[in-house]
């Protein structure tokens, strides 16, 4: 089942038992995807979907940074339960040694020899990763490996 699909489904389960905080964290979720849908006039394929998730990860991750600064502990954990459940929707994280391995293949494919190189690896490398590893975690891999071969 593809991650919108279970979205969908689990948003149903959530209207049925009354889980108002699921059904708002998912319909955000599908909202994000319908607005990409309709920028791009096309049905998101499986990367992107991932992705605009990941994406509504990290926007609550920054604002539960800020809420905690704040000492709003009531909304940091209402935040906290809201990334817990749109993790539940991204593919199983990806080890640092299977990062490690695909970004080595990815250098070697692209012919990389210096962090100069860096963008070419990303895009050889980034979807093959699809979701299971964050950008940044990525980027930092790869800047590692050209940076001490």
């Amino acid at each position: 089942m593809d991650t919108r699909t279970a979205l969908e489904t689990s948003l149903k389960e959530a209207l049925r038992s009354g889980d108002d905080l699921r059904k708002r964290t998912i319909r955000q979720a599908l909202a994000a995807i319908k607005q990409v849908e309709i920028d791009h006039r096309a049905a998101p394929d499986e990367t992107v979907v991932v992705g605009i998730v990941q994406k509504e990860i990290k926007t609550r991750r920054e604002s539960l940074d800020e809420a905690r600064r704040a000492g709003r502990a009531e909304m940091a954990a209402e935040l906290e339960a809201e990334i817990d459940i749109l993790v539940s929707f991204l593919p199983q994280a990806m080890s640092a040694d299977e990062l490690r391995s695909l970004a080595g293949a990815a250098i070697v494919e692209a012919g990389a020899a210096s962090p100069a190189d860096m963008g070419k690896v990303m895009k050889v490398l980034m979807p093959r990763v699809a979701g299971r590893a964050p950008g940044d975690q990525v980027s930092q891999m790869v800047r590692d490996l050209l940076q001490n071969p």
